[in-house]
């Protein structure tokens, strides 16, 4: 087990098991009930966790990677790697082949 990605929001660790899950990625949110021992435990241990498998933690990481680098703005246009159509920046699948922006 690997830790992928740690937040204060359990919203925004969700966010991303989510968007992991839709890539196909086993995970696992662990934490998500300490928070109420903040004070007792030093708080950034109490953060929810997004883990994965050892295995899958390289492309796990690539997706996490990818959802929070400033390449895949939803407000930047992007160009299909499967059939090269230029798509509009808030759209995340390709409307010519269906094929996913992270694809």
């Amino acid at each position: 087990m690997k830790i992928v990605y740690s937040a204060p929001n359990l919203a925004l660790v969700s966010l991303f098991k989510n968007i992991l899950e839709g890539q196909g990625i086993k995970c696992w949110i662990t934490n998500q009930f300490l928070s109420g021992a903040a004070g007792e435990l030093p708080p950034i241990e109490c953060w929810p966790k997004l883990c994965v498998d050892d295995d899958t933690f390289p492309e796990a990481s690539r997706v996490v990677e990818e959802a929070l680098s400033s390449e895949t703005d939803a407000t930047k246009a992007w160009k299909c790697k499967s059939c090269g159509e230029d798509i509009e920046g808030q759209f995340t699948e390709c409307w010519n082949c269906g094929k996913s922006r992270c694809e």
